[in-house]
């Protein structure tokens, strides 16, 4: 074992062993069977026959070991297989991938393993859905400072951000199901697609073979189905992954010394933050996603190079596509097991996220005083201008934005000292903040219930 999915050190029980070699094998196997079956449905072959092949197509009876002794023989790794079954299934061996080609069995088995697959990032998805409605639902009044540029820019709330989180979720949910329409399907359609060896029932063979399997078949194919569908499934786990970076990357910037507002859960009895330095406590599981993410994004690339091919088959797709399909699953469906650990265990310093609003001395709250001038007279453009020299005054005298703004005759003549007060409270400007957070759980909610 060499790669750290292999070693054990990244990606669930579950997802790894959708893609495990010996469920891939019977997922092939289980095509094999059910390409027998419909055979003897349309009469092609004595119903017999299919129940035998149907029995052996099993990793009970058909060793990996066996599939790979033959393939150093024969140097094709479905000829093998075929040749392994057909060695279990006695005389019945002789009707095993009739009419069929290696890819009629690879994708359709790859449609079978993504389906799988698919339904675990769904429900992973779901589960993350979940905790991000309760924390915004449970944070939508807890005021932070907002920032942009890395720069403290107006209040907000903890709420809204995992609001905003709640919501790319959201999409990334719709996308994977709106993909599944084009992605999980099958063909059986012989050597260069005309289904030629498949006889005059190949229509129904086709079709009684994914309706057996639960896939949907392909529209129309060559010797593979078009891996434009592929592509699109990748490109969509980059942008969840890239959802979940975002997540990671935020809560890592805030959990730095100097701001002090989010944490990673600590195991204080045990954890080691560092092997030398003794008070480390790093954000290391969102560290994790982040790297894994560079990692997801950069199947991208070859799963677009894969839609090209040369006239109706060639093998570039296939030696990439062993990578990045499972590469892809394993990896998204892992970092998403890792957020939803986070996100559960996070740690939240209300009381820092509230000493943080007093950093500037009040110099964030410039665009709500500049609202109230507005209100009462002032020229918006004189009013910024204003403000935005006073600020200047403040940070370089080191004096709160109050002292400045009620010694200025230009603020004097607009506003109270009561006016000024309230103008520089953070609760006082959070807009529609909250009710946003509120509609978004809504929102969120019945798209919950409409999808069951």
């Amino acid at each position: 074992m060499i790669l750290p999915i292999d070693t054990g050190r990244y990606g669930t029980k579950e997802m790894k062993k959708v893609f495990d070699e010996e469920n891939r094998v019977q997922r092939m196997l289980d095509v094999e069977a059910a390409l027998a079956w419909a055979h003897a449905e349309v009469g092609n072959i004595p119903k017999k026959d299919a129940e035998t092949i149907s029995e052996k197509a099993s990793t009970r009876y058909v060793k990996l070991e066996r599939i790979k002794e033959i393939e150093l023989k024969v140097k094709h790794d479905v000829a093998s297989l075929v040749r392994a079954l057909a060695e279990q299934s006695g005389s019945s061996g002789a009707f095993v991938h009739l009419g069929a080609t290696s890819y009629d069995i690879v994708d359709t088995a790859t449609a079978l393993q993504l389906k799988d697959a698919l339904a675990i990032i769904q429900q992973r998805l779901s589960t993350l859905e979940e905790i991000l409605i309760e924390k915004a639902e449970k944070y939508k009044g807890v005021i932070m400072i907002g920032r942009t540029h890395g720069q403290h820019a107006l209040p907000t709330t903890l709420g809204f951000k995992f609001s905003i989180w709640m919501r790319a979720n959201a999409r990334n949910i719709w996308r994977l199901q709106e993909v599944s329409r084009r992605l999980l399907v099958g063909k059986m359609t012989g050597a260069v697609g005309t289904q030629a060896g498949m006889g005059r029932h190949a229509f129904e063979i086709q079709e009684l073979v994914m309706e057996r399997l639960g896939v949907k078949q392909a529209d129309i194919s060559t010797q593979i189905v078009a891996r434009d569908r592929h592509a699109e499934f990748v490109c969509l786990l980059s942008l969840v992954a890239s959802s979940l970076d975002n997540m990671a990357w935020e809560i890592r910037e805030l959990q730095r010394p100097e701001i002090g507002e989010l944490f990673e859960a600590f195991e204080v009895e045990k954890q080691v933050g560092s092997s030398t330095m003794p008070h480390k406590r790093n954000p290391e599981i969102c560290e994790r996603i982040c790297g894994l993410a560079k990692v997801v994004r950069g199947l991208v690339i070859p799963a677009l190079e894969n839609v090209v091919t040369w006239h109706e088959r060639d093998l570039t797709q296939s030696s990439a596509e062993r990578f990045i399909i499972p590469e892809g699953c394993i990896l998204v469906d892992y970092m998403i097991y890792l957020m939803i650990k986070i996100l559960r265990d996070l740690l939240v310093d209300k009381n820092r996220m509230r000493e943080n609003l007093k950093i500037t001395k009040g110099r964030t709250m410039s665009e709500s005083v500049m609202t109230w001038l507005i209100e009462r007279g002032m020229n918006r453009q004189e009013a910024h201008e204003l403000l935005r020299k006073l600020t200047i005054d403040s940070e370089r005298e080191n004096r709160s934005f109050k002292e400045i703004l009620s010694k200025n005759s230009g603020i004097q003549a607009f506003l109270t000292s009561q006016d000024i007060d309230n103008a520089l409270k953070p609760e006082k400007y959070l807009g529609t903040a909250v009710t946003q957070v509120e509609l978004m759980i809504k929102k969120t909610k019945h798209e919950r219930e409409a999808r069951g």
